[in-house]
């Protein structure tokens, strides 16, 4: 049987081989366990616990122990969104020289099929990465995120949500007193408060995430500056360095004993409508710390045009090949199917218009 590089199997080793793009938010607070995150299921599993800070209690020699019951935890089911994108491939853009290729090249259009096959499973799963970007900014700061499932019809959609809480406010948010483009604004305050809503509930908090005004207003702070001068105590330093493309821890602050890293997010991308816009909107930022959920993917079912039956495919990224003989077209997709799930419940503490309009 002569080796058939455009097989599902043959794909899912080309995407696996692929170098993944950046992707600083998902990576750092919704990192996926590998095969251990990948449900072999259309619906995934989501369970967190409450944070649990009691204290043992004294007993008498005699008593044999005192039962302390487990702390709640919570378990849902939910299915998640699918993301697909394609791209097609028609015999007039491989008779003409590609992108990178030589001005006279001598590839045939077998070969330039197979290169640019390549070229666009990477740039499809670099947008699957941007869209699972999008999903775990807005879980740190709505407490879950709500996506537009859209069909044929781009302008018709339907609103898919996922809450990680119960009720229609989240508790999981803060407000402050003064905008912090305020210089006499109480940052100090705010930033301990926030960190004291996950301390106490025995959760670590050691990142504040968010957009770039907002870290410019946190370096511009008289509170800040004065703290930052003292020379008898090591409070906090200064000195921007980069974690990630787009990403800059540009200060680290001792908030009562907490240190925590005000790290600055300023990566973009583009929105179905053709807009521009920041992962972390002005104005917003979240408290948190690394790990603090993960990103699951359920199964992937589809039809093979080998044999016209249904498989499915327990991965995070099936591609599916699709050739058109009566119209001489091919067709290349990539699905997925992310959702980033918390591991305890409200991990991290939003806070939005932090700055003025």
């Amino acid at each position: 049987m002569p080796y058939n590089i455009y097989e599902t199997a043959r794909l899912i080793q080309a995407v696996e081989g692929i170098n993944p793009a950046d992707s600083f938010l998902r990576d750092r607070y919704f990192p996926s366990n590998g095969t251990a995150d990948i449900f072999n299921s259309e619906k995934v599993l989501c369970e967190y616990k409450d944070g649990d800070m009691r204290v043992a209690p004294i007993i008498l020699q005699r008593q044999g122990g005192i039962a302390i019951s487990r702390s709640a935890a919570r378990m849902f089911e939910y299915e998640p969104p699918t993301v697909a994108p394609k791209r097609p491939l028609t015999l007039d853009e491989v008779k003409v020289r590609g992108f990178g290729e030589a001005l006279y090249g001598d590839k045939s259009p077998a070969q330039r099929a197979q290169i640019m096959v390549m070229q666009d499973l990477i740039e499809l799963d670099n947008s699957i990465t941007r869209r699972e970007e999008v999903m775990a900014a807005s879980t740190l700061l709505n407490n879950g995120c709500t996506m537009k499932a859209i069909g044929d019809d781009a302008s018709k959609f339907e609103e898919y949500e996922v809450r990680f809480y119960e009720g229609d406010v989240n508790p999981a948010s803060y407000a402050v007193a003064k905008k912090w483009d305020d210089p006499d604004a109480d940052i100090l305050g705010d930033l301990n408060a926030m960190a004291s809503m996950l301390t106490r509930r025995g959760l670590a908090a050691s990142d504040f995430v968010c957009a770039p005004d907002v870290a410019d207003s946190v370096l511009n702070n008289n509170g800040v500056q004065r703290m930052l001068d003292n020379r008898r105590i090591e409070i906090g330093t200064a000195a921007p360095k980069l974690e990630a493309t787009g990403a800059a821890v540009v200060c680290q602050l001792n908030v009562r004993g907490r240190i925590i890293s005000i790290i600055s997010y300023d990566q973009v991308y583009t929105d179905s409508d053709g807009s521009t816009k920041q992962y972390i909107p002005a104005g917003c930022g979240s408290m948190t710390a690394p790990n603090a959920g993960h990103t699951v993917y359920g199964a992937v079912t589809q039809v093979e045009q080998s044999d016209g039956e249904m498989h499915t495919y327990a991965k995070s990224r099936v591609p599916k090949y699709i050739a058109d003989a009566n119209a001489d077209t091919r067709e290349l997709r990539l699905t997925a199917r992310p959702l980033c799930l918390p591991y305890n419940r409200d991990p991290f503490i939003s806070a939005k218009n932090l700055t003025s309009e």
